[in-house]
């Protein structure tokens, strides 16, 4: 077995190796077994393009064809030209495809099911690993730098696997990546020799060899050098993730102070989650922090509230410190809630992540009665729990009995100033706070008569008409401008959309404070509710006396709007009474109405109409052949019966600009037209199964082209001139270039075409060998346009290490 052969077998080994750390993500994992068969393609067709040999650029691009002709084998053949060609269809299916399965990666918890989506993304993720390792370890003769992109897919696979594992996938991949670095260093051994075990035998009197060095051979020390490189970057894999920041850290951990010691006493500091929750969202992986049971209905309003931010000076918010006293065994009501308001009981079981810890007990607001073990404590302000003395929330599991509150509309429009006292302390806003945020907020209520119209403008113009848009990569900022440039640039997340809805509140005289916790999570096929890192939230809440602390949702396409936010004022036209005449049609139609499918922001905006009446026309109900049918098998027809042709064609035009040659008549003319003629005598011979050898003299290639060719006492002679012509104008004192060369080769071209089969005639004429030479100017040409814009940096630094120290230049 060649050393190519084993270098490919060995990468193909360590990206399968790699692969199955993706194992436990997704069941069944049959997956797995598609793309290893899938890869062994891939793999032999990189054999077989070395072994041609194609330039390296090419090879790397005749296995990417070759991928993308399984892939739409496997997952887009019914869309596919002749079940294997990709066309515009398939490539749509492609797209089609990913997208569903970045919607079930964010849907389902780990294990997910195997959809087809998913099913694309991991297969092909497999293959496009398996590419890059392949053309880094074996086409390019760099075995090292392909420990990057094995890296990366064990790196993904485990940061979003929780099965605890982790450690058997490091070790399978980390053997792959290891066994390919041990062929790659037996292939380069291989190069300088035999190595032998023993010490250097050398006769008396004989000084050792110069490739001799007191330690041995030297060709053993590529091995010890490896042998160290690869323990020092396992160790160093081992090693640096104990020292790095963990991923679990931030608003998820464990933050802001501890509770007082004591039965009776104590604060809470403050805490300012803004960095913190930022970081969780921008997590690579959707990590599960709870998961819980509830009786109700439906979770949409199921929002699990950590801590309430309450202080706001200009810069930030805050939790203000709170006395805390003992959890009490039935919570007081909420503050602010009146007996009109319709309200139900809900009852929740939860369990949070062994990982997840941090102070503040996750829970639905309002809650009534909590039955949790440990240390914890009370805050009745925010009706929040703190662990006391370290107790935090880790691998916690308990039960809450928490309140649906249910306002009306009119209950929150007709309800009466807040008591002085609250709205003094949550009104307040400081005097750094930039006049344009009062300005603004006065300006996108205007119109409204009371403070509930206020505030559902305010929530409407962040989430629906403001032209704002979500994006976790915006820097949070910090001080007094960051409102102002927020509600200048637009942009922001969940933060910046609470934050400023509270301190707008707030200027228009609404008492109002931000919440952080999580959104109501996604159900599981087994009834229960995963909450993720990324369900990490924040928003505000605005108090109406008589309803209590209410929550608003300004932030658009996270959460959702409560219901009570949503009714509109009556537009003047009497809509209340309800219509029983059936419509012109009674006949039942699948397609929904503009009312029944648009959604609410759409409903606020009044452009479901038109949205609804806008049915785009594909082409595709009227039957038929369409353009683009009609082009992609155009094209394919065109392509079937001219891509065999182009080496013919090539050949063709090749051997008449060589034979008839430049009408120049100087001596540099004749010798140039001689030289031509040579070349196309041994591209012919070529083309015939005479390989070329450069290492031969011009006589006695020609002698091998008769003895091989068989050719006959003409034929032979011509050869032979045109050799003897070759020598003059090469090696001549004095060359003169002698005439007829060119019938001569043409003499020769009809001798091998007598003495050839009818087989090897036909593939002399269609797929000439010659044409092979096209491939390595390509090649060449690549490699010197990398040497004229420079190598990159990976390439020369692998390129060092590939060096032998002894022969590096001075």
């Amino acid at each position: 077995m060649s050393g190519s052969v084993r270098l490919a077998i060995c990468a193909a080994v360590a990206t399968v190796a790699a692969s199955c750390a993706l194992l436990p993500l997704v069941d069944p994992a049959s997956w797995l077994l598609q793309a290893v068969l899938l890869l062994a393609v891939q793999s032999v067709t990189g054999v077989a393009a070395r072994r041609v040999p194609l330039a390296r650029p090419l090879t790397v691009v005749a296995q990417a064809v070759v991928t993308l002709l399984l892939l739409t084998l496997v997952f887009a053949h019914e869309q596919a030209l002749g079940g294997l060609l990709p066309s515009p269809q398939a490539l749509h299916e492609f797209t089609l495809l990913l997208r569903d399965g970045a919607d079930d990666v964010g849907q389902y918890a780990i294990p997910a099911p195997l959809t087809d989506g998913i099913r694309l993304m991991l297969v092909g993720g497999v293959l496009v690993i398996g590419l890059v390792v392949d053309a880094l370890a074996v086409t390019y003769r760099s075995a090292a730098p392909s420990g990057l992109p094995l890296l990366a897919l064990y790196s993904v696979a485990a940061g979003l696997s929780d099965d605890g594992s982790d450690w058997l996938w490091f070790l399978l991949a980390a053997a792959g990546y290891l066994l390919l670095l041990l062929a790659e260093g037996r292939d380069r051994l291989s190069q300088w020799g035999r190595v032998f075990s023993g010490g250097a035998r050398h006769p008396a009197g004989m000084p050792p060899s110069g490739l001799a060095g007191a330690g041995g051979s030297p060709a053993l020390a590529p091995v010890r050098t490896g042998r160290r490189i690869g323990v020092l970057a396992l160790g160093i894999a081992l090693a640096v993730p104990a020292v790095l920041p963990s991923l679990d850290g931030g608003l998820l951990d464990r933050q802001g102070g501890n509770g007082g010691a004591g039965s009776g006493g104590g604060t809470i500091s403050a805490v300012n989650p803004l960095v913190s929750l930022q970081d969780s969202l921008n997590q690579p992986e959707n990590k599960e922090v709870l998961r819980y049971r509830t009786s109700s209905q439906t979770t949409q309003d199921l929002y699990l509230r950590i801590v309430a931010l309450d202080r706001f000076d200009g810069t930030s918010w805050k939790s203000s410190e709170r006395h805390v006293t003992d959890v009490p065994s039935q919570l007081p009501s909420p503050a602010g809630l009146g007996p009109s308001v319709r309200v139900s009981s809900v009852d929740t079981s939860i369990s949070a992540a062994d990982w997840y810890a941090q102070n503040w007990l996750p829970l639905p607001y309002p809650a009534s009665r909590v039955d949790i073990d440990g240390r914890w404590r009370y805050e009745p302000e925010g009706r929040t729990l703190v662990g006391d003395r370290g107790q935090t929330t880790r691998g916690a599991r308990y039960r809450v009995t928490s309140l649906l509150v249910e306002p009306t509309a009119d209950q929150l429009a007709d309800a009466p100033a807040p008591p002085s006292r609250l709205r003094n302390e949550y009104t307040e806003v400081p005097d750094s706070l930039p006049s344009v945020v009062a300005r603004t907020a006065r300006e996108v209520t205007a119109g409204a008569g009371n403070a509930y119209e206020k505030a559902v403008k305010l929530q409407d113009w962040f989430a629906v008409s403001g032209g704002f848009r979500y994006d976790t990569e915006v820097q949070s900022g910090s001080g007094s401008a960051a409102i102002v440039r927020f509600l200048k640039q637009k942009e922001g997340f969940c933060v910046h959309f609470s934050f400023s809805m509270a301190a707008m509140a707030r200027t228009l005289g609404i008492p109002a404070r931000v919440a952080v916790g999580f959104t109501p999570g996604t159900a599981q096929a087994d009834g229960s509710v995963s909450v993720g890192l990324k369900d990490a939230h924040a928003w505000p809440e605005l108090y109406f006396e008589g309803v209590g602390w209410t929550r608003f949702e300004p932030t658009p396409s996270r959460g959702t709007q409560p219901d009570y936010t949503m009714e509109q004022t009556p537009s003047g036209a009497p809509t209340d009474e309800p219509t029983a005449e059936p419509t012109e049609t009674a006949e039942p139609t699948a397609t929904p109405t503009a009312s029944d499918s648009c959604p609410p922001d759409m409903k606020k905006l009044g452009t479901c109409d038109g949205a609804a009446a806008q049915q785009p026309d594909n082409g595709a109900s009227g039957g038929g052949w369409s353009a683009t049918k009609v082009t992609s098998w155009t094209s394919l027809a065109v392509l079937l019966a001219v891509v065999p042709l182009l080496p013919m064609l090539w050949r063709r035009r090749i051997r008449t600009r060589r034979l008839n040659g430049s009408g120049g008549r100087t001596q540099q003319d004749a010798v140039d037209r001689v030289l031509a003629a040579w070349r196309e005598l041994t591209d012919s011979a070529w083309d015939f199964g005479v390989l070329p050898d450069d290492s031969l003299t011009s006589r006695r290639a020609v002698s091998r082209m008769v003895r091989t060719a068989g050719l006959d006492h003409d034929s032979a002679r011509a050869a032979q001139r045109v050799a003897e012509a070759v020598e003059q104008v090469l090696y001549a004192p004095d060359p003169r270039p002698v005439t007829g060369v060119a019938d001569d080769v043409r003499l020769v071209l009809a001798g091998f075409r007598a003495t050839a089969g009818r087989r090897e005639r036909a593939r002399a004429l269609l797929a000439p060998r010659s044409v092979a030479q096209l491939v390595w100017a390509a090649g060449q040409r690549w490699s010197a346009l990398v040497e004229r814009w420079g190598a990159p940096r990976w390439a020369r630094w692998a390129s060092r290490l590939r060096t032998p120290r002894g022969q590096q230049g001075n």
